[in-house]
Order: structure tokens, then sequence, then C-alpha cells
């Protein structure tokens, strides 16, 4: 897959925030569902897939988030179960990426080669060694405060959760399971959707963490689920992602940048086919983005 780096967007956050451009308010997610964006996906789902997903979303044991931001300061949202918690595997480390960032942003931190290269690692090869290294190095209680501060309702007990990280991974020590569905390593759809609002519209982080953040996202090295379906529905397309592996549970996460539009996808299942149906989901995010746009 062609993985190429979004350089000029970048450029283009930075170069306003110098400026001294004040950021337009982007609208809240949840108020921002689009009922022709969802009609158009879930079409594309039912000729995607038969029975067993549907049941799985009827029982809530799939969670999906896409939202259109080809014009990022209107988001139009399409979601089954978004607000549901679920387990999600590695793709929580996304939080512990932000929590390191907040800590480098803060002077806590230093942003050296050594961390850059472990925080790297722990996104792109999913690396669990450098995750707990990193998570220990931030802190599983101040980490939840910087999910649950103000700044960001990255968990949020009125909508239900969001990401949470309880546990290393190391399979060692657990510090504590979300307070309200006890998951150690938990997400919700809409909240991973939303760190990725927050980091394509320059919000998550000051312009060059939030530009290191992207970069770490890219040019993954896990060639598998939404990377591998989108290889096949459109290889030209850029993805920042965060997947996640467990037994029955399998996860995916990210931003993708086409040629005609962009968009954010993720997805959360309990099935133990979840790996190559969230191949498929691409498949028909694709279709559904074409549809839209006029391809």
């Amino acid at each position: 897959m062609k993985m190429r780096y979004t350089a000029g967007l970048l450029l283009i956050l930075l170069c306003l925030f110098l400026s001294g451009w004040v950021w337009p308010k982007y609208p809240s997610l949840w108020k921002s569902r689009d009922a022709k964006l969802h009609r158009t996906f879930t079409d594309a789902l039912r000729r995607e897939f038969k029975g067993e997903f549907w049941q799985g979303i009827a029982e809530k044991r799939i969670g999906i988030v896409l939202i259109d931001i080809t014009d990022m300061k209107h988001p139009r949202v399409a979601e089954f179960n978004g607000d549901v918690m679920l387990y999600a595997a590695s793709l929580p480390k996304i939080a512990i990426l932000l929590g390191a960032l907040v800590e480098v942003e803060r002077g806590r931190l230093e942003l050296d080669d050594e961390l850059r290269a472990s925080l790297t690692r722990m996104i792109r090869e999913s690396s669990n060694e450098d995750a707990t290294a990193v998570l220990n190095k931030v802190g599983f209680e101040n980490l939840a405060k910087i999910l649950r501060s103000k700044r960001y309702r990255l968990y949020d007990p009125a909508h239900n959760g969001g990401l949470w990280v309880g546990q290393d991974y190391g399979g060692g020590k657990e510090w504590r399971r979300d307070p309200l569905h006890d998951i150690s390593h938990g997400a919700t759809a809409m909240q991973t959707a939303r760190f990725y609002y927050l980091a394509v519209t320059g919000r998550l982080l000051e312009p060059p963490l939030n530009d290191a953040l992207l970069e770490i996202l890219s040019r993954t090295a896990m060639e598998h689920k939404f990377a591998k379906g989108l290889e096949a529905a459109n290889p030209d397309a850029t993805i920042y992602r965060k997947s996640g592996t467990w037994k029955q549970y399998h996860a995916d996460s990210g931003i993708v940048v086409a040629d005609n539009y962009s968009y954010i996808i993720v997805a959360i299942a309990r099935d133990p086919r979840g790996d190559k149906g969230l191949e498929r989901l691409i498949g028909a995010v694709e279709e559904t983005m074409r549809s839209l746009h006029g391809e």
C-alpha cells in the first residue's frame, strides 16, 4: 500500500497556528449524524454482510463509526453501537501515545530519539513491551486523568465510557478496570473516532506534537484488517491507524485520506472471524464514500 505522509496538511495547520488564526468551532460528533450517509453505508454493508454480522450488531458485540471528514468543519457521522464499550485489545495504545505526548507538552518527558522510537514501535508494530514501558512513564492514574479531563473527555460517563487503559500490556500489573464496565483495555467506537477527529483537525496537541502523533500513526507495519482491505479497495489512499487483536476480539481504527474524500473509520468486534470481517468492511466503506462523492 502507498503510505504517503500528508505533510501539506500538517504545514497548513502549523502556518495557521503561527499566524494567530483562531480555530473555528467544530461540531459535536454526537450531533453530526447524517441520514444519507447512514442509509448509503447500511446499504453497502447489507450487500457485503449477511446474518451473522447483523446479529453481532443487534447483540451489541460490534461497534462501528464512519465519519466523512471531506469537509472537516462539517463532519457526517454514521454509526452502529457507537457508544457501546467493548474490549479493544491493543487499540487503546493510542491513549498511551496521547498521554506520553501530553507529558512532553507539560515538560515532564522529552521526545528524544529513544521515546519517539518506543512510541513508533508501540503503534506501528503494536509492541507490548514498548506500550508497557511508556505506560509506566506516564502512569496509570495520570493517564486516566488525561483521558477524563475537560480538555479531552475521551473517557466520559455521560457517553458510556471511551478510551481506557487499566492494565499494562505485559500480562502483569493491573491498576483499575474501567468504572462503568469492568474492562481492562476498552474503547467505544465513537470516542476512538473523536481521538482521530481531534488529531486531524489539529486540536489534540500543540502543532509540533500533533504532527508527531500523526506521523507515528502513519506507515503501519501491520498489514491486516483495514490496511489489507484498503490495499484491495483503494491502494493509493493513505491510512493513519491502530488496530488490536486478542483471541476473539478484533479492532481497527484510523483516518483514511483518498484523492476526493477523507474519512475516519472505527470498528470494534467480539467475533472469532473479526479480522476478515474488518478487512471486508473497508470495501463497504469505500463503496459508500465513492457513491457520496460522485466516483
